[in-house]
């Protein structure tokens, strides 16, 4: 059954040769959307709105869950549709243009999440779940102009190039932030030991809310070369012909994919459960650190830095490899290292590290990673950030190889859903197991079956190669 996929990606003709600044333009987009994960996702504003900004910590962990949960719902249900839609002979910017908006908007609105507005939390996790879809969507475009960009032995390198330059600019904007901007509740002070750079209300946690805006506004400054730069495929007006045909192939790729990529829609399924594994250990990985150790803004600000160092560093060497031993074989082997990092976080608590070793708690008003137990979780952690670049690196790459050169924005969408349709499912294992067995470390846990049942799945991929 693989037959089929390995002869269409073969065939799939060489793109006219492009400028220079038209691949930085494309690789610009994941400098511009980065700030959004690093900085509202997963390391400031999430943790802000779990335990500054709600009340209680579990119910404001969950509500976060929920509003993750049905964005990226909404966001894999609508991509495959959306991208039959532009297959059928749309640009892709417009597209890229309108999701951005719902980003934009969606990050300005976290701003209303002050302490004590719990009556604005609605707005706020509607906020944020626009912000969600919007960057979600956008990616799924931008993910499909890579074929259009460069040959089909230089996919890797590309999609690696993005991914490092995502991460450097996730950790210029969390080092701008939490360095200059982003105080201490407790000292005032920025992880630099500064004043803000801005006047801020410490009572009001400005310096957490305007995480979002900041998002925004970098997002709206770093995505213009991608418009300005990078080209598209020929514009064709909107026809309510065009609409229904690409709902039509939407239909028949679907069945498609089954019936005739057998290869890729195993690959599919796979990507679907690591991605859901990974998702978690992104999610809870700095809340457990928090827990654990009682990291304040700086800390975390200073973990998600080194973390972001760490991603950049495999994206960067993920992308040769990619090109040089297959796809598959980057993305089974940094699982590998995935899987085994993760375990060695949850070995960690407040008084033991390996499960059974004991080690000095952390002692409070203690300088940053200064005990064992920090200093071997931190090991761990970085680990994690290595092997997570080339993972999300080399799968994007692997479909780009394996699918149809007429179908590559559809695949893409398919590849969107993959990966966020059931998004919701770990943290539900999580919490589900968190309350049953009241240990948040157990509940965690549950997060590596998703990551092992993927890689299995994975191995029996057929290498596109």
């Amino acid at each position: 059954m693989a037959a089929p996929d390995k002869r269409k990606a073969a065939r799939r003709p060489p793109p006219e040769p492009v400028q220079k600044r038209a691949l930085f333009g494309w690789v610009m987009f994941d400098w511009a959307t980065q700030p959004f994960y690093s900085l509202v996702v997963t390391f400031l504003f999430a943790p802000y709105f779990v335990n500054g900004y709600m009340d209680d910590p579990a119910r404001g962990s969950s509500l976060w869950a929920y509003a993750t949960g049905i964005g990226e719902l909404i966001a894999a249900a609508t991509a495959p549709v959306f991208g039959a839609i532009a297959d059928a002979g749309l640009p892709r910017k417009p597209w890229i243009a309108g999701f951005s908006m719902l980003l934009v908007a969606g990050c300005c609105g976290l701003y209303l999440a002050a302490p004590g507005r719990t009556d604005l939390m609605p707005l706020v996790l509607i906020s944020f779940a626009l912000a969600t879809i919007g960057a979600e969507l956008a990616t799924v475009f931008n993910n499909a102009m890579m074929p259009s960009l460069v040959s089909n032995h230089r996919l890797g390198r590309l999609s690696g190039l993005g991914w490092a330059t995502g991460y450097v600019g996730g950790l210029v904007s969390l080092a701008l932030i939490a360095g200059l901007v982003v105080a201490d509740p407790h000292s005032g002070k920025t992880l630099l030991g500064l004043q803000p750079i801005v006047p801020l209300d410490p009572a009001t946690r400005e310096g957490d809310r305007l995480v979002g805006p900041f998002s925004a506004l970098w997002y709206v400054v770093f995505v213009l070369p991608l418009f300005l730069f990078t080209p598209d495929v020929p514009s064709k007006p909107l026809e309510t012909r065009v609409v229904t045909a690409g709902l039509s192939q939407l239909v028949r790729s679907f069945k498609d994919l089954v019936s005739h990529h057998a290869e890729i829609a195993l690959f599919l399924l796979a990507r679907m459960l690591y991605a859901d594994g990974l998702g978690a250990v992104f999610a809870f990985g700095g809340i457990y650190a928090a827990t654990v150790f009682g990291w304040g803004a700086s800390q975390l600000g200073l973990f998600g830095i080194i973390l972001t160092i760490a991603g950049t560093l495999g994206a960067v060497l993920g992308g040769p490899l990619d090109d040089r031993r297959g796809s598959k074989w980057v993305i089974a082997t940094t699982l590998v290292l995935f899987i085994a990092a993760s375990i060695g976080v949850l070995s960690v608590d407040e008084s033991h590290v390996l499960f059974i070793i004991p080690v000095e708690p952390r002692a409070e008003g203690s300088a940053a990673f200064s005990s064992v137990g920090e200093q071997i979780y931190l090991a761990f952690a970085i680990l994690i950030g290595i092997a997570s670049g080339p993972i999300q690196s080399s799968s994007r790459t692997m479909l780009a190889r394996m699918c149809p050169p007429d179908k590559v924005t559809q695949f893409f969408g398919f590849f969107s859903f993959s990966g966020k349709i059931t998004a919701f499912a770990a943290p539900l294992a999580i919490g589900a197991v968190t309350h049953a067995t009241g240990s948040q470390r157990i509940g965690i846990a549950a997060s590596l079956f998703f990551l092992i049942a993927g890689l299995l799945l994975l191995l029996k991929v057929k290498d596109s190669r």
